[in-house]
């Protein structure tokens, strides 16, 4: 009876009225209706959004730049570019003779000296008969004046002209560059070099090209000043190499990327120790660990009771 009388109780608490019900179901529904709103709202945000990033993507892909009016140079295997490839000597050797018989009649090397090129190009003895080919102006002298004497191994290599005022009415009125640094200032490097020694080409119909202006498609513009240099067989190597216009340009321009670089076999080669010696240092460091930690790691703990 007292069951009975207990579950009565129950349903009687638990039993809803129809309004209550009625007034539940409408909050349900008005809340559903807020979320679905809500996602609506959100969805339509994210699809203006992506929209929005689409588009500016497409008006950026749209722009033209001035860097694509030129034409990049392509990608060269040069082996000194590789990890553990140094210079190679013989190149430099040539190169340098490229720039002295050719390239020296316009441009500089300002910052280059006749030492640096002890044990690179030249030995010692070499490099001193190289710098007297040259009267350098030196002084004053004990009476006030200045005096002409040869070349040492101390002085820079010559300039072609005493001013850059010189240097500028000689050249169309544009004066040229040095070119000590000439390969780490330029944009691709030492395939932007190559590819403009090499790349001289007849204008295109619809370009003009002023008086003593010349076509590069590899050169911003087009338009360069200076005239095509190398020619095939235009001097002669002294070690018999065949002097193709390629050649002369691989060589010189290997030459102008160690004029940049001067230090670049020493900084392999201190890599390359720096390496060994910190492999060794860590094999090390880690038997020592294991050693010294080893009684520890086989320590057996035993509790008593």
């Amino acid at each position: 009876m007292a069951g009975l009388v207990g579950r009565a109780t129950r349903d009687a608490l638990l039993k809803v009225p129809g309004a209550v019900q009625g007034q539940n179901a409408r909050m349900m529904s008005s809340t559903t209706a807020r979320n679905m709103k809500r996602a609506a709202v959100v969805g339509l945000g994210g699809l203006a959004v992506a929209g929005t990033t689409i588009y500016m993507a497409g008006l950026n892909e749209s722009k033209v730049y001035a860097s694509d009016m030129e034409l990049h140079p392509p990608k060269y295997p040069w082996p000194h570019k590789q990890f553990l490839k140094a210079f190679d000597h013989d190149s430099l050797r040539r190169g340098y003779e490229v720039y002295k018989n050719v390239c020296s009649a316009c441009h500089s090397l300002q910052y280059l000296h006749y030492r640096d090129l002890v044990g690179v190009i030249f030995t010692e003895d070499e490099a001193k008969a190289e710098a007297a080919e040259n009267m350098v102006v030196d002084g004053p002298n004990d009476d006030g004046e200045m005096y002409e004497r040869e070349g040492k191994l101390t002085d820079r290599l010559p300039k072609p002209y005493p001013n850059p005022e010189a240097a500028a009415a000689a050249n169309n009125g544009v004066e040229p560059p040095d070119l000590t640094y000439i390969v780490r200032g330029r944009h691709g490097e030492e395939d932007y070099i190559f590819a403009l020694l090499t790349g001289y080409k007849d204008a295109p119909a619809g370009v003009k090209l002023g008086e003593g202006v010349h076509y590069n498609p590899y050169y911003p513009g087009g338009a360069i000043s200076m005239a095509m240099a190398l020619y095939n067989e235009i001097i002669e190597y002294s070690d018999g190499t065949p002097a193709t216009q390629s050649q002369l340009a691989k060589d010189v321009t290997t030459f102008l990327a160690w004029t940049a670089a001067p230090e670049h076999d020493l900084r392999k080669w201190m890599a390359i120790k720096l390496t060994l010696l910190g492999t060794i240092f860590l094999v090390s460091s880690f038997f020592f660990k294991r050693h010294r930690w080893a009684y520890l790691k086989t320590k057996q703990v035993a509790l008593k009771k």
